[in-house]
């Protein structure tokens, strides 16, 4: 019986392994998180050497990316052995402390985990053993990345961002999620719409009130879901990242001229509109429209 079928048949088990891939991925999706930002601090430097602006830096000769060097404790530099690194389960052993130094093991390791997994099995639940359940794995790992590292850093790589949007115009030629032209016109929509916001709100307060990461990830998600899902990625991140922003700023737990990032909650909108955007739409358009 093909591995599919045996996926029909029992949908449980296909749940269950997407959770389990999750677990997994979701270990290195932390790698991705503490790596990537300093992978792009070092070629940031690199290129500043390159045009005589900066000192050159002795950590830089190292070997430095996603792969190498071995994960260690920052605090002593013990390595993470492959029996530690198992996801949940290792934490859970080592009751979340280094086994050589004994220094807490930061909460953040095993959340990603845990998220990537439910992420990961709701996907499953939602499509099923289709091309729709892989690409979506795809996108919702890639949406975890970017919002820990937007909240970490305030950045969105492009390395993530552009990527994926050539992906999400790819599979629209397969039908996969949209057609050719939703996908495309829904790419120019998600930049152009806050690539607008961001120029309106800077001549009439002088200030930035985003950045061109935020125009690229609504591009990325417009590029997946199509034009029609821009508008409610738009309203669902706007509610929630401000319902969000007064409760941080009346408990006191952000300052106001701290920047809050927006692409953890485009992030979050996107992927509630990959798996329940027509639902939600069709609710929507018969509550406003009642016969």
């Amino acid at each position: 019986m093909p591995p599919l079928a045996v996926f029909e048949l029992h949908p449980t088990l296909l749940i269950a392994a997407a959770g389990l891939l999750g677990l997994v991925v979701g270990s290195f999706l932390n790698v991705v998180i503490h790596r990537l930002p300093r992978m792009l601090e070092r070629d940031w430097r690199r290129q500043c050497r390159e045009l005589g602006a900066g000192n050159p830096d002795p950590g830089d000769a190292e070997p430095y990316n996603l792969v190498v060097p071995r994960s260690r404790c920052p605090a002593c530099g013990h390595p993470i052995s492959a029996a530690e690194n198992v996801p949940l389960l290792s934490y859970l052993l080592l009751r979340g402390r280094c086994s050589a130094c004994g220094v807490h093991i930061p909460l953040r390791y095993p959340v990603v985990e845990l998220l990537t997994g439910v992420l990961s099995a709701a996907v499953a639940w939602r499509f099923g053993p289709t091309w729709q359940s892989a690409a979506g794995l795809l996108l919702t790992w890639a949406l975890v990345s970017l919002s820990f590292i937007d909240l970490d850093h305030q950045i969105l790589p492009d390395s993530i961002t552009l990527p994926f949007l050539w992906v999400g115009l790819a599979l629209s030629l397969f039908g996969v999620f949209t057609s050719p032209r939703d996908s495309i016109v829904g790419a120019l929509a998600g930049y152009l719409s806050l690539w607008s916001v961001y120029w309106l709100f800077k001549a009439a307060t002088g200030k930035e009130g985003m950045g061109y990461g935020d125009f690229k990830l609504l591009a990325l998600l417009g590029a997946w879901l199509g034009w029609r899902s821009v508008p409610l990625v738009i309203l669902l991140s706007s509610a929630v990242g401000a319902g969000v922003g007064i409760a941080l700023l009346v408990s006191g737990r952000h300052a106001r001229s701290q920047p809050i990032p927006f692409g953890p909650y485009l992030a979050a909108a996107g992927w509630l509109a990959l798996l329940f955007g027509a639902p939600i739409l069709h609710a929507y358009w018969h509550w406003a429209l009642p016969h």
